[in-house]
This record gives C-alpha cells, sequence and structure tokens, in this order.
C-alpha cells in the first residue's frame, strides 16, 4: 500500500502531465507544500509564475522564445556595451568620446551611471547567503557566450576593476581633474574573496548578471536593495534542478520568472508609492489590524512599548521573509506564497502568524527583548507557522 507521502507525489505527477494543466488543482496541491525529493517545484513554480503557459503543448516554443529574448537583452545590454566601451565597435564612435564629456548621451556618462547601479548589485550578490556556500561555488553552465567574448570583461572584471565611478570625477580648486581608482587588493577587501578561476563564473554572478539587465530594462524602478534576496531562492530551485535540461537554462527561467514575480509586488519597491494604499506602509498597517483583531493584547503591548511595524516587519513584507528562516524553510514558505490567489493577503496572514507564535515571549520581554527578538525570529517549524496563518485567514473570512 502507497504511503501518503507517495500517493502525493502521484497527485503531482497526474496533475504535471495533463495535456492542460488544472491550474486550481495545481495550486492547492502546492499551498500544503510541493515534495522536496520530487523534484516537482523547478516546473511547478514556472507554471505558477506564468512563466509557463497551463497548455503543455505551448511549452517548447514558449521555452525558445522567452530563453532567445534573453539572449538579445544579454547582447545588447552587457556584451555589445562591453565591446564598445573596450574600442572594438565597428561604429568606432569612441573616437571623440572620453570619460570626462559632459554630454550627458556620451557612452562614458551612461557607463558611469551603470557602475553606480551595479556596484550596489555586486556587494548584495556577491554576499548572498553567505552561510549556505551555494552561491559562491561555480556553475556548471557559465554564460557561453561572455566566455567567448574574450576582448571585453564579466561583470565581476568591471567591478572589481573599478575603473572610474561618476561621483570619483571631481576638479580642485586648481582645476587638476581628480580620478581616483581603486587597486584589486582594495577592491578584494571591500568585496569579499572570489573563488572561481577565469573562465569559471559563480552562481552569484549569474544573478549580478540578471539583476544587471532588469535594472537597465526597468529604468522607472531600477533595482532596489531587497531584489537579491527575492531572486536568490527563485535561482536557487532552478539550478538545483536534477534535470540538466531544464538546469542549464536557469538563469534564462530565473529571469523571466523573477520579472513576472516583480510584477506581482513591485508596489513595496516604489517608494514613491510607500505611504500610498498600494505601498508598503499600507502593507505594514494591515498587518496590525489583523494583529488587533487577533490577539489585542499584543497589539496594546506594542502601542505601549512603541514598538513600531516598521522596526521588524519592514523586512519581512518587502523581501517576502526570505532573511528570517533558512533557505529550505523560505522555500517551503514560498511553496504557499506563490500558489494563492493573493500572495501579498498570505504573506500579511503569515506574518501575523509569527507575531502570534511569539506571544508569550513577546508579554514577558521589553521594548529592547522584543525587538531583538522580532529582528532575530528564533527558529521555528514553518509547516506550523503555514497552518496557524491558514486558520488565522479562514477565522477572519
Amino acid at each position: 500500500m502507497a504511503s501518503p507521502y507517495q500517493k502525493r507525489i502521484q497527485l503531482f505527477k497526474e496533475c504535471l502531465t495533463e495535456e492542460t494543466i488544472d491550474m486550481k488543482k495545481l495550486k492547492k496541491l502546492c499551498f500544503s507544500g510541493i515534495p522536496d525529493s520530487s523534484n516537482f517545484r523547478s516546473l511547478c513554480w514556472k507554471i505558477l509564475l506564468r512563466y509557463l503557459p497551463a497548455e503543455r503543448n505551448q511549452w517548447e516554443s514558449e521555452l525558445k522564445k522567452q530563453r532567445t529574448l534573453y539572449r538579445q537583452f544579454l547582447e545588447e545590454i552587457i556584451i555589445k556595451p562591453g565591446k564598445e566601451m573596450h574600442g572594438v565597435s565597428e561604429e568606432s564612435s569612441l573616437a571623440s568620446d572620453h570619460p570626462l564629456n559632459p554630454n550627458p548621451n556620451s557612452q562614458w556618462s551612461a557607463f558611469f551611471k551603470d557602475n553606480e547601479v551595479l556596484l550596489q548589485i555586486d556587494k548584495d550578490t556577491r554576499r548572498l547567503q553567505p552561510d549556505l556556500g551555494f552561491f559562491q561555488t561555480a556553475t556548471e553552465y557559465p554564460c557561453r557566450e561572455l566566455l567567448e567574448a574574450q576582448e571585453m570583461e564579466t561583470l565581476r572584471r568591471r567591478v572589481e576593476h573599478t575603473l572610474l565611478i561618476s561621483s570619483d570625477v571631481e576638479r580642485n580648486r586648481t582645476g587638476t581633474t581628480n580620478i581616483p581608482t581603486k587597486s584589486r587588493t582594495q577592491v578584494t577587501a571591500e568585496f569579499g574573496h572570489n573563488p572561481c578561476k577565469d573562465g569559471e563564473e559563480a552562481h552569484w554572478e549569474v544573478l549580478e548578471r540578471i539583476l544587471f539587465i532588469y535594472a537597465k530594462l526597468n529604468p522607472g524602478q531600477g533595482y532596489v536593495q531587497g531584489m537579491n534576496e527575492i531572486i536568490g531562492p527563485l535561482y536557487y530551485v532552478f539550478a538545483s534542478d536534477t534535470d540538466s535540461e531544464w538546469k542549464k537554462h536557469a538563469e534564462e527561467d530565473t529571469f523571466f520568472c523573477f520579472t513576472h514575480l516583480m510584477a506581482d509586488i513591485r508596489d513595496i519597491f516604489i517608494k514613491t508609492l510607500d505611504h500610498s494604499e498600494l505601498g508598503i506602509h499600507a502593507k505594514m498597517r494591515d498587518l496590525m489590524l489583523l494583529l488587533k483583531r487577533s490577539e489585542q493584547p499584543i497589539w496594546d503591548l506594542f502601542e505601549r512599548q512603541g514598538l513600531k511595524p516598521e522596526f521588524f516587519c519592514f523586512r519581512w513584507l518587502t523581501v517576502l521573509l526570505t532573511q528570517e528562516f533558512p533557505l529550505p524553510d523560505v522555500i517551503t514558505v514560498w511553496d504557499t506564497l506563490l500558489s494563492d490567489d493573493n500572495c501579498t493577503e498570505m504573506l500579511i496572514h503569515i506574518c501575523c502568524a509569527m507575531l502570534l507564535l511569539q506571544s508569550n515571549e513577546l508579554k514577558k520581554g521589553d521594548f529592547a527583548a522584543n525587538l531583538k527578538l522580532l529582528q532575530h525570529y528564533p527558529p521555528i517549524d514553518v509547516h506550523v507557522l503555514l497552518k496557524r496563518a491558514v486558520d488565522l485567514r479562514e477565522s477572519a473570512s
């Protein structure tokens, strides 16, 4: 007789092999958690994030189209500009251009602006999940196009060399221009050692490239700190796929799934919307109202102690709990979030459940102790947490 776990795996198999995926059925299955040993998660997340359509016969053509499109982005945003900055462009427009050209349309001007964004992305991705080690190791599938373009630098080398940063270019009182640069030793100390050899790429470098392309394609939003935390679980799941055909396309697939996910939650990353009904402050207010309805004594305690939601749940909400739990637990939580028809609402209920599960400790603590507890949330069984969140939502409906 098959165990409940085996029966559950069989349900996933049946659902994922239908000619047209029953989205309602798939979401219900994923909401309760995707079996870790089944290798279904990578495929399920791609479907849940609308990267793959429900119709299986469209998968091959859709994947080919999207992956080709990403390679075009790579060529136009990284490889082609890189060749031009190294003077190998056929147009050779750099002949009349130079680093101090005041023209805002100058290629060097664009280079400086890009560098400011790239430096922040580089810092964030290099330090992603350092305890796990995965992102600092070499990928089996480095970017072939970049490796073949030997006359140009990868984004990592561009940062390490730190050629010029626009804010560093200034004139002193005598009219002399100062352009300070950093040595490789300084850069290594600042950004951390990279264990990969020439011709290799660490997983964090792949994320750096994805985020840089995303920022260039979305200038109205650009790159915001925290995006590196959100893209991490997506890439980890796709790059850990046991199917090599899926695994080698983890970069392209991550880019589009990340783009779809950001479309769903982008309002909390737009600073001008912070105090609107769509922004992060509205989400924190909803969380506190839910807490007040669910357990007024804890809400009263926060009021007396002046423990504002900005002090702890701002991070919970903006990076989808990626910094509160170990990555395997984050992935389990995301099974539920990605399969819910209202991801943000479910996230708020999970955050409220986090507060309720610590209510006894919170009642004993003063401001400092409670702030420390919530900023460094203690280990917990996330299955218990998710059940509490579901119960909370059902009781509120």
